[in-house]
């Protein structure tokens, strides 16, 4: 583990010698700019092709299929003890299965997908909806989140609190058993709720909320989508309600509802660790810029996962550098832009079950050094 580009890599297996997660990242303005950072990584990293694409569709969607079958007609038919094992293993292989389909969806979101949006869109409408997604409100305040990364005014998504903005309970909660509460919490009904309610989303004068096409995250011209974002959801809900009258709720919930609560887990989980980390800074106005906010940002190590969720993982700082370039070619560019980050690239490859409870101990809420007056804000965590 380690930070600032210190720490094993992921990419390339090769250790580096600081140990140290706390060792701070650099926050200067970096002498390079995100041109010579492009023109390091080979041109062919940037074209998106319809057929390779498509080819992790439906790779995805077999083994989803492969492992529905599986648990509606041989899981049934175990017998007791056994299908009490095989359930929970059938919901994680499906939950981990269904969150790269997710991700495959968030890059039809970035224009990632194909060089046709229209295909794009339909795509991920189509993909997005049936993990119920709102596809088209999510998009745009998830690309407003990679305009505006690591900006305290105007970053969308786990924004830290300063310590006069922490509500009076977090101090009761900043203990193990309370820890654990409030991971377990985000996990299961942090995405629902910040879809809903903007829980962790930035500040907004008025209610802010994904499936209002009137919410203050939308532009004028945006808001027609909106429209089609809750066509997509209530045409899901739909369809579970009328397989829940088929099948009954319960094989709904067994066959559905479960995994899809793994995947809101995970799509929480690699959000989270993706940019809380104690070697993070964050800016104000009188500091951030774009490139400092996209490198604010550490790749994180999910072993065999990696893959499954198509590497949205161990190449998150590339894909907050250029997020319209496919999955499939973000490893080979994180090789490439690592000599040109140097120190600005960050990498964590502390246990990921370690990670997320150090990361819900240490990064409570922000701060400047009180020796150096500038906008540059850092995790704290002595309330």
């Amino acid at each position: 583990m380690g930070a600032g580009g210190r720490m094993s890599n992921p990419i390339t297996g090769e250790k580096k010698p600081d140990p140290n997660p706390f060792h701070r990242v650099p926050y200067q303005k970096p002498s390079f700019t995100v041109g010579d950072v492009k023109k390091a990584i080979p041109p062919h990293c940037f074209n998106r092709s319809v057929i390779h694409s498509f080819s992790y569709v439906v790779f995805d969607l077999l083994i989803a299929s492969i492992l529905y079958y599986i648990g509606n007609n041989y899981i049934p038919l175990l017998p007791y003890p056994l299908a009490y094992v095989a359930w929970p293993v059938y919901w994680a292989f499906q939950g981990c299965i269904l969150t790269g389909v997710w991700v495959i969806a968030h890059e039809c979101g970035h224009h990632a997908f194909s060089d046709y949006q229209w295909l794009d869109d339909t795509v991920g409408l189509v993909l997005h909806s049936a993990l119920l997604v709102p596809y088209f409100s999510w998009k745009y305040s998830h690309r407003r989140h990679h305009s505006n990364t690591g900006s305290l005014e105007h970053d969308e998504v786990f924004v830290p609190k300063r310590k006069s903005g922490l509500q009076s309970f977090v101090k009761y909660l900043n203990n193990p058993p309370g820890r654990i509460f409030t991971l377990l919490v985000t996990l299961t009904l942090g995405w629902p709720l910040y879809l809903a309610f903007n829980v962790s989303g930035r500040y907004y004068d008025r209610f802010a909320c994904h499936y209002d096409p009137n919410s203050p995250i939308y532009s004028n011209r945006e808001r027609a989508q909106i429209f089609i974002s809750d066509a997509g959801i209530l045409t899901m809900w739909y369809l579970l309600f009328r397989l829940a009258m088929t099948k009954g709720v319960t094989w709904v919930l067994t066959m559905y509802g479960v995994p899809l609560l793994v995947v809101n887990g995970f799509l929480v989980l690699i959000t989270f660790l993706q940019h809380t980390h104690p070697s993070l800074p964050h800016y104000d106005s009188t500091e951030w810029d774009w490139l400092r906010g996209a490198l604010a940002t550490v790749d994180r190590d999910y072993g065999i996962l990696n893959k499954v969720f198509h590497h949205i993982t161990d190449t998150h700082v590339t894909h907050h550098l250029f997020s319209t370039m496919p999955h499939y070619h973000a490893v080979e560019a994180t090789k490439a832009i690592k000599p040109i980050l140097g120190d600005y690239y960050q990498v964590d490859r502390t246990s990921i079950f370690k990670a997320m409870y150090r990361e819900t101990k240490e990064c409570i809420y922000v701060e400047k050094d009180e020796e150096i007056k500038d906008g540059v804000y850092w995790y704290r965590n002595k309330i």
